[in-house]
């Protein structure tokens, strides 16, 4: 009811300094992302907010998308993202996983995010052939045509399928697939840079 004040209230409040100054971040432990940047109380660390807008603004994926997600920041500005809710902070090695680097003048997201949220992007999607997508999972930079803003992108390859709905295989005669990101790239003077991370990097048949 209006007027009244939850735990959850409580214990915000007491989470808050008095002063109003900022704290230092804590680097070895997670924190959850305050939802809005006026309920911010670590100097530096990007809010629930900022994040989602990020990722509409750059890639167009709805703000809905991440409803059921809670974000958190271990380290210097390394954002994971959750499927669900944890007491915060926490002092774990992972949760969910890692999904963008703030902290930065860029932000950049990570191969996993891209991978888990890039098929809802509609911006800032840069779709190759066969052998462009070989090479950008080999960790290759190609020089590639492209008329939408630089920076960071992500890289998609169309996937076909056989007509009974199976993966098609090269030289199968396929129907039209799904684009499937791949992973994300840096778009710069005529140039898509791949920064595959190097343990991930493989070929568009194993990604299948």
């Amino acid at each position: 009811m209006a007027g009244e004040r939850s735990e959850g209230d409580d214990e915000r409040a007491s989470e808050t300094p008095e002063s109003g100054e900022l704290e230092e971040n804590v680097g070895y432990r997670f924190d959850r992302l305050p939802a809005t940047a006026d309920e911010r109380r670590v100097e530096g660390r990007a809010s629930r907010e900022e994040v989602i807008e990020y990722f509409h603004d750059r890639f167009g994926i709805p703000p809905e998308t991440f409803d059921e997600y809670t974000f958190w920041e271990k380290g210097a500005g390394k954002i994971w993202v959750y499927a669900g809710e944890a007491p915060s902070p926490i002092e774990i090695e992972a949760i969910g996983m890692t999904c963008l680097r703030t902290r930065q003048e860029h932000w950049k997201p990570t191969t996993d995010a891209v991978q888990r949220f890039g098929p809802y992007a509609t911006d800032c999607v840069i779709e190759l052939s066969r052998e462009e997508a070989r090479a950008f999972t080999d960790g290759q930079d190609q020089e590639l045509e492209w008329d939408g803003d630089w920076g960071y992108l992500i890289a998609a390859h169309e996937i076909g399928v056989e007509p009974e709905g199976r993966p098609g295989r090269d030289g199968d005669a396929v129907e039209g697939g799904k684009l499937e990101p791949l992973g994300v790239g840096l778009y710069v003077h005529g140039e898509l840079q791949s920064v595959v991370p190097k343990g991930r990097q493989r070929s568009v048949s194993d990604a299948r």
